[in-house]
């Protein structure tokens, strides 16, 4: 087994204190606006204070640790040299869906979005990668087309059927992409496999997180609890994001090809 490298884990780290030390002092500043009830529609109930919604932000804590658990396996597991970009997306989906659950702007909502895009469009880029036979470069640029096309589609409204924005669609569908391009890569089969348990275990646990995300918005609902399904969305999509790389990570030569 290769020594384990550090660097993937520093990266993260520096991305979790940076991104996290940000987020407090933009919070307390008042940098990312006025509160505008962005993500009010998550049922907990604002509070007065920095911290609007507690229990809906600091449940994003899930997501750097998932992050800074990827980034430990990454010492070891490269993925085509894109496991640590993997890790620190992963850790900068915290702050980013905190932003908006702490001050419920207009700014926050943005970067909530935005976060969503980024790890979307990794899925999904690292799919086409991988079926084209293509390299890093290739990655790159569908993974910037992808995140700009992801902006543009968000720009068209808020009044989404089931997903309420437009956003919301564009990362389902870059999600929808990943998902039938892994199964794609695995029925063609080759010199290599992934363990498409890790797959299934991670597409599970999001549609799972999805399902919560729905019934909680009305039923279910208590305002002014701690314990909230949003939340809840948030610590499965974190796991999710964590067992999607246990999947990538799993890929094996085949004996018999």
């Amino acid at each position: 087994m290769p020594d384990r490298s550090l660097r993937p884990l520093g990266y993260a780290v520096a991305t979790a204190v940076l991104s996290t030390g940000l987020l407090v002092v933009a919070v307390g500043a008042g940098w990312l606006g006025a509160d505008v009830g962005r993500g009010a529609n998550f049922c907990e109930a604002a509070r007065d204070g920095w911290v609007k919604q507690p229990a809906n932000t600091l449940s994003n804590l899930g997501f750097v640790v998932a992050g800074l658990v990827i980034a430990w396996h990454a010492g070891r597991t490269r993925l085509n040299g894109l496991a640590t970009p993997y890790a620190c997306v992963v850790v900068f989906l915290g702050p980013a869906s905190a932003a908006m659950h702490a001050t419920q702007s207009e700014l926050g909502g943005q970067l909530d979005l935005l976060s969503m895009y980024l790890v979307a469009s990794f899925a999904a880029a690292y799919a086409l990668m991988r079926w084209a036979g293509r390299d890093r470069l290739f990655f790159w640029q569908v993974f910037s087309l992808m995140v700009a096309g992801c902006e543009l589609v968000g720009l068209l409204g808020d009044d989404v059927p089931v997903v309420q924005q437009s956003g919301n669609v564009a990362f389902a569908a870059l999600l929808l992409t990943a998902v039938v391009v892994e199964v794609r890569l695995w029925r063609r089969g080759g010199p290599t496999r992934t363990d498409l348990r890790w797959g299934g275990a991670a597409l599970g646990t999001v549609l799972v997180a999805f399902l919560i995300w729905n019934v909680t918005k009305t039923l279910w609902c208590d305002p002014h609890s701690l314990l909230q399904g949003h939340a809840a969305w948030h610590l499965l999509d974190a796991l999710s994001a964590y067992l999607l790389f246990r999947f990538w990570a799993s890929e094996r030569a085949q004996k018999n090809p």
